[in-house]
Parts: structure tokens; sequence; C-alpha cells
């Protein structure tokens, strides 16, 4: 077996899970598989650096010591909103070797000023991804993924979307098995697809400032498969149908039959990963009513049906298609 190696940069003021969350997804893999990665730590001298809460790392060695790594991830952080130009150099000069380059969160932000990111689909904290579009007008910015594979560059959202791609590269690295294992160890989902939206459909849209308007966005959310039509939605605010599309679209910034298509198919998206439940009765428990209209709303969405979504991204063993129609 070959040893893969894992190399984390760290500087002052970066984001300690950037860091920890992806560092013991890896760690935990080659327990697991007993093929373990060689995982270190390095800041651009050696030094202890402060992380953004206040937690001090101490690295395990320097970046010009450092031969190249199989991985070199990158984490987020304040520290890069103004990163010291020694380590952007290095980033520039070294980088490039390495087999695969990763970033968390803001860490993107570092690749791009060395140029590693040009002609390159990418993504970040969804705060950040306007600044990095505009700074950066050769990148691909796409806002809405929680991590994004472009080549051997792959780019993640904000924190917690960081363990979700280490997941990815483990199950690339060391199968399906290895990373099931390590996500039930860390209770976390074994893999929220690349595409999963940074934002749940609650958080994407904004929350209404008056209380019947949020209560029917919280009944969308506990009911898909219920009478969600704007009239239904009205009464349940006491409002006309008219007055509350308007005013349900001017206090959340998306209209009602939107919001609910986001929700139903947040929801489907869900139990197809999740549960062993046929399409037929996810269609219905999610409001699609039949196994066909939720296949229309999936292919118009994601470009896929419910079938190869579930094949992609269910974490079990195969269904027998009698199983799978119920």
């Amino acid at each position: 077996m070959t040893q893969r190696s894992v190399l984390v940069v760290v500087f002052d003021d970066v984001q300690s899970l950037d860091v920890t969350g992806p560092m013991e997804v890896f760690a935990g893999a080659g327990h697991h598989s007993g093929d373990p990665y060689e995982i270190r730590t390095a800041s651009l001298d050696g030094a202890p650096v402060r992380t953004s809460s206040g937690l001090t790392l101490v690295p395990d060695c320097a970046l010009p010591d450092v031969e190249t790594p199989h991985t070199l991830l990158v984490p987020g952080g304040s520290g890069t909103r103004r990163p010291t130009p020694r380590l952007i150099e290095w980033l520039r000069e070294h980088a490039g070797n390495a087999e695969r380059i990763v970033s968390v969160c803001s860490g993107a932000l570092l690749l791009a000023e060395a140029g590693l990111l040009d002609g390159r689909r990418v993504t970040t904290h969804w705060s950040l991804c306007d600044h990095l579009a505009r700074t950066y007008p050769d990148i691909d910015v796409d806002p809405d993924p929680i991590f994004v594979r472009d080549g051997n560059i792959a780019t993640s959202a904000g924190v917690t979307a960081g363990i979700d791609l280490a997941l990815a590269l483990v199950e690339e690295d060391h199968g399906r098995q290895t990373a099931l294992t390590v996500a039930r160890h860390l209770v976390v989902f074994l893999r929220r697809p690349g595409n999963q939206a940074q934002f749940s459909a609650q958080l994407a849209a904004q929350t209404a400032r008056r209380e019947p308007l949020r209560e029917v966005q919280q009944w969308i959310t506990e009911h898909p498969d219920a009478d969600l039509s704007v009239e239904s939605l009205a009464k349940r605010a006491s409002l006309s149908p008219r007055h509350f599309a308007r005013a349900f679209q001017l206090e959340t910034g998306t209209t009602p039959g939107r919001f609910v298509e986001r929700v139903r198919l947040e929801q489907a998206r869900r139990l197809l990963e999740d549960t062993s439940d046929g399409v037929g009765r996810i269609s219905r428990a999610c409001g699609y009513g039949t196994p066909e209209a939720m296949r229309r709303a999936f292919v118009k969405a994601l470009g896929t049906a419910p079938a190869e979504y579930r094949r992609r991204f269910h974490p079990y063993s195969p269904f027998s298609p009698r199983e799978f129609a119920r």
C-alpha cells in the first residue's frame, strides 16, 4: 500500500474547525482502513499559530522544509483576508506540485491570490462568493454547492463542508465502506453530495418579518405533503391570496410556489439519501403525488432522475426494482 501524505497549511487567525475537521476524517480513515495517511501541519516558519477562536496550534514543521505532499489542504479563517505575502509566494511556487489541492471555506482566497484557480470552477463560503468573483474574474465561482471538484483542485464552502469534502476524498482513496465507517464514527452524513445547496430551503429564503408569514414558512417545511396552494397558505395566514403572495415575496425574496418547490425537493433528496423508502412513497410524502411528477421536478432542478440520484448518493446496498418502486 502506498501511504498518502496530507499537508495542512496553518497561519494566524486560521479557522480551527477547517483544520481539525478534515484531519479527523483523514486520521479516522487511516485507522479503519489500515492504510494511514501521513498527516502533517506546517506554518511558514514552523512557529505556533493562534486560531480565530483563540486556540493555539503547534505545527509539525515549517513550510520551506516539507516535501511535496499528495494532498495539500489550505483552510480558511479571518487570516485569509490579509495574507502574508510569503505564504502566497510559497503557494504559488509549490502548491501546484501536489497531486491534489484542497481548500476549505475562505482558503480559496489564498489559492486565488496565488493564481492557482484561474480558469477553474470553484466555490467558497456563501458570504465570500461575490467578493471572490469580483476580485478574480478569471475564476468561475459557483455559490451554490458545498464543494466543487475541478481537475486536481477541490474547493469547499464554509467550515463543516470541509468534512464533507474530506469524506469524498477518503471514499476516492479507500472506498465507500471506509468513508461510511468514518462518517458513522464522527456522527455526520456519509456524503452530502457536492451539489447539495449551501442553504436549506428555509435558510435560502429570508425569514419573513411578520409572524403569520413566518408561521406559514415553518408549516410548509413541516408539511410538504399538505395542500400548499397559495389559496390554502393565504387562509392559514389570514390574508387574501393576492395580498399573501405579494407580502410573501416581498418579505422572503421568493414566491410561495418557488419556496414550496425547494422544500419538497430538499425533503425528497433527504429521503432518497437516508431511507430505503420507495420512490412512490417518497413522492407522496413530499407532496408530489406521483413518481412521475417527482421525476419531472428532479430532472428540471438537478438534471437527473430520482433513481439515478439515489444510486449515486444512497450509502446503503442497492434496491431491487420491486422494492424501489413501492
